[in-house]
């Protein structure tokens, strides 16, 4: 007996909403959920809003800036509605300022660049209340590492 793909599929039980202005980007997010989850993708922070009224979601995804709104706006307006409604705010390029206001909203911050490989794994994991990660260390692997690999270039016959 042959099994198709579609029965080897976990349920989808869980209900995304992705707010992103970009077509490419926001088809791209929405392909990288689809899998884990049910995703309703709008490109406007209007039409984000009025769903957010309708219905609740299991994870709030948008982008900071939805042009003459900002992202948090949505972040705000879930957690008021819908008080345990987790949220990740993305932006293109690393601010720390933005990203001390977004953890302050209890909401995770990311960079667009990135969301597609990490949507997934927000989908499936477990949150905590908050993004835990400093905002002010953002990308560790683009900062030379301390301690005694890096400053200690004694040859070793010394």
């Amino acid at each position: 007996m042959e099994s198709s793909g579609a029965l080897l599929r976990p349920p989808l039980h869980r209900r995304v909403l992705i707010v992103e202005p970009d077509r490419a980007l926001r088809a791209a997010l929405a392909a990288a959920a689809g899998p884990f989850a049910f995703v309703d993708a709008c490109d406007s922070f209007e039409a984000a809003s009025s769903r957010i009224r309708e219905a609740s979601y299991d994870l709030v995804v948008t982008n900071v800036r939805l042009q003459a709104y900002n992202g948090l706006h949505l972040v705000y307006l879930a957690k008021l509605l819908h008080s345990s409604t987790p949220a990740i705010v993305y932006d293109e390029q690393v601010d720390r300022g933005l990203a001390s206001e977004v953890h302050r909203a209890c909401a995770f911050y990311e960079l667009a660049h990135r969301l597609p490989v990490a949507l997934p794994r927000y989908i499936d994991a477990t949150l905590p209340a908050e993004d835990r990660r400093d905002p002010s260390v953002f990308d560790r692997r683009k900062s030379p590492r301390g301690g005694r690999r890096l400053w200690d270039r004694r040859p070793a016959s010394m």
